[in-house]
């Protein structure tokens, strides 16, 4: 049975993860996102409480 035979399986499971930890893997961590976090330093916003009229 060919399913039983774990060279094939394992040359393509491989090549798998080398194509991704060689070459997808550094252009994904590389990526920058447009809204970076701010701070922690940054101004302190102020919080306005809500008052209900009833």
């Amino acid at each position: 049975m060919p399913q039983l035979n774990p060279l094939p399986w394992f040359l393509t499971l491989t090549t798998g993860w080398v194509t991704l930890t060689v070459f997808v893997f550094p252009k994904v961590l590389k990526l920058t996102f447009p809204n970076e976090p701010a701070p922690k330093n940054a101004e302190e916003i102020k919080k306005l409480s809500w008052h209900w009229t009833w």
